[in-house]
């Protein structure tokens, strides 16, 4: 399937044109071309078997909607994958026992508080948010996922929530704009709202896929990053969604540091609906399978670079790609330690071409090969050939490097291994904001 087969609205002159069969409302959307993976629409679209809302419960300090909920009447296969630091939060924990049966009907959202840290109130406090979610919605508590996001340390005031759990239940809707609303509600110390989505041609109609994350610093993900939650009505099989989520998470989300730090409550989900069925449920060996997979991980990919574009502080996304490894898992090792090395962010914030930074970090990797080999090339500016200098024009590297988005590009000459990851630069506001977090 060609990158022009895929189905997306764009904006012609200020006024947003959409396929039918997107249901795309975003006004002030455009297309997304930023990825190399295909064009990804950074609206969110109405995607059917999904309702979705978000509630102001106090949480946060600005007043703010906090509380999200996605139901799916019709419940849904789920793939999910969430942190593997040692420290865990009470919704992950939950989560990972609820979803053991890849299903579920609900997912129950909350900023502003991490219910992490919290022992066992915050595991009651947990179990309660589910148990009451599923009561207003006539499910089984096991039925409902949760996922929280926010300061950690402090215990989450359940009377908040609970107060709060008809409207939410209440205000549900299918259209577009509430995904919209719900990918703002979760923000923490985001700048932006993270949303992607994407339609597939499918035997003359259409499947959709949207999703929404949050995430801008303790970004160093060991699984998937932050919260994410991309939404689908096509059936994949139990199989095919895990298989999918497995592949596309290490190929996305794995894939962007922002700080080096991972969180407590990092949780990524895969929800198929199967509302919109043509035929058979889809498993892994259907001709529409890799169709499939191959928007999702557009999706993925495009939530994961605006995580990185909108790292605390940043001032520019960074692609890091390293080819020449042993391996492409050497290569990842390579290009993360390059990503999250405080010396060469520091200096791709002052537009300082110092690429020995790169040569140092990639030495510390624990990787092997020939320092004589290694050759660096800095937004498009060769700096480095076969572990050397290469005379460049210094004030022409600062222009290079003074922009929105900036590629580093690090041959090891060691084998054919390849990685992309995603990172930004490391500026005086990363301190200031993460100095003044609990203030």
């Amino acid at each position: 399937m060609s990158k022009a087969d895929f189905v997306h609205t764009v904006t012609v002159g200020g006024k947003v044109v959409s396929m039918p069969a997107s249901g795309v409302t975003c006004e002030s959307g455009s297309l997304d071309v930023s990825t190399s993976e295909g064009a990804v629409d950074t609206c969110a679209c109405a995607v059917p078997g999904f309702e979705v809302s978000s509630v102001a419960a106090g949480l946060k300090k600005n007043g703010e909607d906090d509380l999200v909920l996605i139901y799916i009447p019709q419940g849904a296969h789920v793939a999910a994958v969430f942190t593997q630091s040692q420290v865990v939060s009470a919704p992950v924990l939950v989560s990972r026992k609820h979803v053991e049966d890849n299903k579920a009907h609900a997912v129950i959202i909350n900023a502003g508080n991490a219910n992490a840290c919290t022992g066992r109130q915050g595991l009651r406090v947990a179990r309660k948010m589910c148990q009451q979610t599923a009561r207003r919605l006539d499910l089984k508590t096991r039925e409902v996922l949760i996922a929280s996001t926010g300061v950690i340390g402090v215990d989450l005031p359940l009377e908040k929530v609970t107060s709060h759990l008809d409207g939410l239940v209440d205000t549900r809707s299918s259209q577009a704009d509430a995904i919209e609303l719900a990918a703002d509600a979760i923000r923490t110390t985001d700048l932006v709202s993270k949303i992607a989505s994407i339609s597939v041609p499918v035997e003359g109609a259409y499947y959709h896929v949207c999703g929404f994350a949050k995430g801008s610093g303790m970004i160093a993900p060991n699984m998937a990053t932050a919260l994410g939650f991309v939404l689908t009505d096509a059936p994949l099989s139990v199989e095919a969604c895990q298989q999918i989520w497995d592949e596309v998470v290490n190929e996305s989300f794995n894939c962007v540091t922002v700080d080096g730090d991972t969180s407590t409550n990092d949780t990524a989900m895969l929800l198929s609906s199967g509302a919109t069925l043509y035929g058979s449920e889809i498993g892994v060996d259907d001709a529409v399978y890799e169709q499939i997979k191959d928007a999702i991980k557009q999706v993925c990919v495009s939530l994961a670079t605006s995580i990185a574009r909108d790292g605390e502080g940043a001032t520019k996304l960074v692609t890091i790609e390293v080819t020449g490894a042993p391996s492409d898992t050497d290569a990842k090792t390579v290009a993360m330690t390059i990503g999250n090395s405080p010396l060469v962010k520091t200096a791709l914030f002052g537009n300082d071409a110092n690429w020995g930074r790169i040569a140092m970090a990639a030495g510390r990797a624990g990787i092997p090969f020939d320092q004589e080999r290694i050759s660096i090339t800095l937004a498009g500016i060769e700096v480095c050939k076969d572990g050397t200098a290469v005379p460049f024009d210094e004030d022409a590297a600062f222009a290079a490097l003074d922009q929105s988005e900036v590629c580093v590009d690090v041959d090891l000459g060691a084998g054919e291994g390849h990685a992309r990851i995603w990172t930004c630069d490391l500026s005086y506001d990363y301190v200031r904001i993460n100095g003044e977090y609990r203030s």
